[in-house]
């Protein structure tokens, strides 16, 4: 008999996931109808043998329902009578028609289940909707169509309640900062209850972490501060770092007057270079760095006028 595919619809999700089974007919099936079929009409022309034309028409028919055909990364339910018979594929099989029914054919490859977690309370009491994505495998496809009526749902029902429970024993700054973690104590407790369903969950991503409108904003003033206090406290440290130095050049130039003029000179000389530059300093400072007056003064650079 053909199976009919019963729509899914994941928690929280308005896309309708389709429930996996196998086409009604098998291609191979359908050829070999077909030759049958025709080697029906020409037994009944050439012969005229009317019982043989019908057993042939019936096998011809039933091969149809007898042969069936599973993909690689699937496995058919075999029921007869309604009882378990059990797995078939990949690749052709062959039931009896009328006795066995594909009940239902497991996809055994990795699937990606979105759960949502809305309004869910952290450990330090803030509402937070938090999305992930867990990835599963139907490893044992016998477990997973005798244990359970609908794995897909359980699978989703069981994420969406690990997450609340994961972001109820954690802090906000750990859901934040810490996802690594989170994600690997959620798989754990969700491998635990689908391990007796034959399902393994392998991996979950928390993709996103949305938080009310007014604790953003509070978090960026308070980043905002936060970072505002450290360059204040960088500038401070500059600042003390930069006077330890002056104190120390300042005992070498007391002990040293020729080094001070030295210095002045190169200060003076930094301060002139640049072309079109003008200063302007006292004619104290310049006796006293004995540069030989105000000619002296300005043959190094044409730009001093002393005051």
């Amino acid at each position: 008999m053909g199976i009919i595919n019963v729509p899914f619809k994941k928690l929280g999700d308005d896309l309708a996931l389709p429930q996996v089974g196998i086409p009604a007919f098998a291609p191979i099936a359908i050829v070999v109808a077909m030759c049958g079929l025709a080697l029906t009409i020409a037994v009944a022309v050439i012969t005229g043998n009317a019982a043989a034309a019908v057993a042939l028409m019936l096998l011809s028919v039933a091969s149809l329902f007898a042969i069936r055909q599973a993909k690689q990364w699937e496995r058919a339910v075999v029921l007869r009578f309604g009882r378990y018979r059990g797995l078939r594929g990949p690749g052709l099989f062959t039931m009896i028609p009328v006795v066995d029914a594909v009940s239902r054919v497991i996809d055994q490859r990795v699937r990606a289940t979105d759960v949502t977690a809305e309004s869910a309370l952290t450990k330090d009491t803030v509402p937070v909707n938090v999305d992930a994505i867990v990835f599963w495998v139907v490893w044992d496809a016998e477990k997973a169509i005798l244990e359970v009526q609908d794995y897909f749902a359980a699978v989703s029902m069981s994420a969406q309640t690990a997450l609340r429970e994961c972001i109820g024993s954690h802090e906000l700054a750990e859901i934040l900062h810490e996802r690594d973690k989170l994600n690997q104590a959620l798989q754990r407790i969700l491998d635990a209850k689908t391990n007796p369903w034959g399902i393994t969950v392998q991996s979950v991503e928390i993709r996103e972490v949305l938080l009310p409108q007014g604790l953003e904003d509070a978090m960026s003033r308070e980043a905002q501060a936060e970072r505002e206090r450290r360059a204040r406290i960088i500038l401070g440290t500059a600042e003390t770092e930069i006077s330890d130095k002056f104190a120390q050049a300042s005992l070498v130039y007391a002990n040293n007057p020729t080094a001070l003029h030295l210095r002045a000179m190169n200060m003076l000389y930094e301060a002139i270079k640049e072309k079109g530059s003008m200063v302007i300093v006292p004619s104290s400072a310049v006796e006293t760095m004995g540069l030989g007056g105000m000619l002296g003064t300005a043959s190094l650079g044409n730009q001093i006028r002393p005051q």
